[in-house]
């Protein structure tokens, strides 16, 4: 006896397909609507800072809340200089990470290891700048600052890296914390990333008598460029718009005396929680918003000019094949 054919499910009609395309086609535009009603917004908001400064305010360190003066080249500097510290630290040591766990780890190490790495994202901002305060600050001015202030005194141009007060406050601190904090996003991302390489390829190099690292570097980095840098920038991202925990050990300090890695500064983020709820209607409050403007661009100049790294390296292995 033969079994009676199964029952199908009813495939959707051209109406479901339609409807679903609209709702996808609304969401991306929604999403689009919303980052041009912020970049309006902002515009509006910092326009009488915009129409008094122009590009000056880019340049100008002067912020004096009491003359109404305002320049946001410290904050600015403060932002880009912390962010660097951050992706210099951070980065290879999540790519030692990522390495770590999916070439040389062994299996009982891998699961355990992984998951420690991914809670540390999930610790609150403000509990990282409550220990760095308070735990790592007094650490790095009495182990780290005094020995390379006295590694470098009177060293021509380096010397001037790390003069000023050894104080554990400052742009080097809030860079090493930054670096703390973005670790587990680009360790994750770039673990993934390397799990996702076909073991056949890593075999093959294996099989020909390839190293670890050669591997790595001419099989697995080819393979997951892409994931590689967009971890980086979603670490970049984290690091340029994190607040408190900056606001705890940057030093919130308005001025810029020095180049010095250990001077205390201030950053875009840290100036808008600490100054925003005082700040009057007016000039003072539209040079803030011109800051979260000028944030904004950072961010927008940051992700294009990953776009056209990758572009670059694309077009650079067509060029080879």
């Amino acid at each position: 006896m033969t079994n009676p054919p199964s029952k199908k499910a009813p495939r959707s009609g051209p109406m479901a397909d339609r409807i679903f395309g609209w709702v996808a086609k609304g969401a991306a535009l929604f999403t689009l609507g919303m980052l041009i009603a912020i970049l309006v917004s902002l515009t509006i908001n910092a326009w009488p800072a915009i129409d008094k400064y122009g590009f000056s305010f880019l340049t100008s360190t002067t912020w004096d809340p009491v003359k109404e003066e305002f320049g946001g080249l410290v904050m600015i500097y403060g932002t880009l200089m912390t962010s660097f510290i951050a992706l210099l630290i951070a980065v290879p040591v999540s790519f030692g990470i990522a390495l770590f766990l999916t070439e040389l780890a062994p299996a009982w190490l891998k699961r355990p290891l992984g998951t420690a790495i991914e809670l540390l994202a999930a610790i609150p901002s403000i509990v990282y700048g409550m220990w760095g305060l308070l735990v790592f600050s007094p650490i790095l001015a009495t182990y780290v600052q005094q020995p390379l202030q006295g590694m470098f005194k009177g060293v021509p141009f380096m010397g001037a890296f790390f003069s000023g007060p050894p104080v554990g406050i400052g742009i080097l601190s809030a860079g090493i914390i930054l670096a703390i904090m973005i670790i587990p996003f680009i360790a994750a991302v770039m673990r993934d990333v390397f799990e996702v390489t076909p073991p056949l390829l890593k075999e093959s190099a294996y099989g020909l008598g390839a190293t670890t690292w050669e591997v790595v570097s001419t099989v697995v980095l080819p393979y997951t460029k892409t994931g590689v840098i967009g971890g980086i920038m979603l670490g970049l991202g984290r690091a340029i718009g994190e607040t408190m925990a900056v606001t705890f050990v940057i030093g919130n300090f308005n001025q810029l005396d020095s180049l010095s890695l250990f001077q205390a500064a201030n950053s875009i983020t840290s100036a808008l929680a600490n100054e925003f709820a005082e700040a009057g209607a007016g000039l003072h409050q539209a040079s803030l918003m011109y800051l979260g403007l000028v944030l904004f661009f950072i961010t927008f100049v940051v992700l294009a000019l990953s776009k056209l790294l990758l572009s670059q390296l694309k077009k650079n292995e067509g060029a080879k094949t």
